[in-house]
């Protein structure tokens, strides 16, 4: 991702900023994040931490689950599972979802049960799965949300393994965003499967169904997902000279119009996507002024650098306030939280740091005080109001 630099010239604002709102990509959807994979820099957010109902999306949850099984040695990739009937009228072809069109009594291996989750989004596939890990989807559903909340993603809640609308089965697009980085991160073999085209099972051959599959250069996966409730969504990956990004958006209205998304979101990842370097840490940001010390104002600083990911045509709407908790009265102390740095722009996650002292002020001598205190007063009383006002 390109990396550019700022001067933070900073404007010093009192208690009450607001968040930036609009949108710079216009998308005709209600939530979306992309995600650099290598840094995990949010570089664009609408509405990123709210959950939704996330569809076959949650499939990602599912399958993580396998392949940590498999890397444990729990399951085996030639390990045969037998369909039960509650897997086949749950994921079956008569309840009007997706399908591996298995059927009851079936052995199937795990490695085409895989595929039957990854390619063709099959819920009885999903099951199967649960059932063999957990005993009943219901309990594996259960071991879903309590390790997608080790995972820090806080959003996540799974009522069932296959994305079907269940009340309180949810996650943000943020979180999914992360549950996409860590698959590619931990399980890139096994990640590779989300990239094929089709799937031939049962003497059924059914089509992947990413629209930017085949159609856009660079894309290898990762899932589609589809109710009624939740709209059409995508969880998309692609690379592009050597720079992977993670693309989430949910509630296209239609297949149609989620394929012209998936590729619009996707150029404006590849191509738009920036990280703005604000402030180094120890870099001199402004100075504030100081009652009662041996100087009249304080330099200001970060503990860490500050990085802000953003769309190019955001660029413009940058904006970098300090808030000042104040008046700031001698003496200080380098490195005292004087206030908090807030970054923000159109489309992207707001930063707030602390924002500190960059050297020590000694308390001014007390003749110095007094004479401070004595010009104030000659001020008269809206004055003294105004400094109050001004500090709060």
């Amino acid at each position: 991702m390109a990396v550019f630099s700022v001067a933070a010239c900073l404007a010093l604002a009192g208690f009450g900023w607001g968040n930036a709102r609009a949108d710079p990509l216009n998308l005709a959807v209600d939530r979306a994040v992309v995600m650099d994979f290598d840094s995990g820099l949010v570089v664009y957010a609408k509405k990123a931490d709210e959950p939704m109902p996330p569809s076959s999306m949650s499939k990602l949850m599912t399958m993580l689950m396998v392949f940590e099984a498999l890397e444990r040695g729990e399951l085996q990739l030639d390990q045969l599972l037998k369909v039960s009937d509650n897997a086949w009228r749950v994921g079956g072809a008569a309840t009007g979802g997706s399908t591996m069109f298995l059927r009851p009594g079936q052995e199937v291996a795990v490695a085409d049960l895989m595929r039957g989750v990854i390619i063709v989004s099959g819920n009885d596939a999903c099951v199967v799965l649960a059932e063999a890990l957990a005993g009943s989807e219901a309990a594996f559903a259960d071991k879903m949300t309590a390790r997608a909340q080790e995972l820090g993603l806080a959003t996540a809640r799974f009522r069932n393994s296959t994305g079907l609308t269940a009340e309180g089965h949810e996650i943000s697009p943020r979180d999914l965003a992360k549950l996409a980085q860590i698959i590619l991160q931990r399980f890139p073999d096994h990640a590779a499967l989300y990239a094929e085209r089709s799937f031939r099972f049962n003497n059924v051959t059914q089509q992947n169904r990413n629209p930017l599959l085949g159609a856009y250069r660079g894309a290898d996966g990762l899932k589609t997902g589809y109710t009624a409730a939740a709209g059409y969504g995508l969880v998309a990956t692609a690379i592009a000279n050597g720079q992977r990004m993670i693309t989430v958006f949910n509630g296209a209205e239609s297949q149609a119009k989620r394929a012209e998304i998936a590729k619009q979101l996707m150029d404006a990842a590849l191509t738009q996507a920036r990280a703005i370097r604000i402030a180094e840490p120890g870099a001199k940001l402004a100075s504030a002024p100081v009652l009662m010390g041996r100087k009249i104002e304080v330099a200001l600083t970060v503990e860490a650098p500050i990085v802000l990911g953003l769309m190019q045509p955001a660029r413009d709407s940058l904006r970098v306030q300090a808030r000042l908790v104040g008046p700031i009265k001698a003496p200080i102390v380098k490195g005292q939280k004087l206030g908090v740095l807030r970054v923000s722009a159109d489309g992207a996650d707001p930063i707030d740091a602390p924002l500190l002292a960059a050297e020590d002020v000694a308390r001014a001598p007390w003749y110095a005080r007094a004479l401070a205190l004595l010009s104030v007063w000659t001020k008269g009383e809206g004055g003294v109001q105004q400094a109050q006002e001004a500090g709060a």
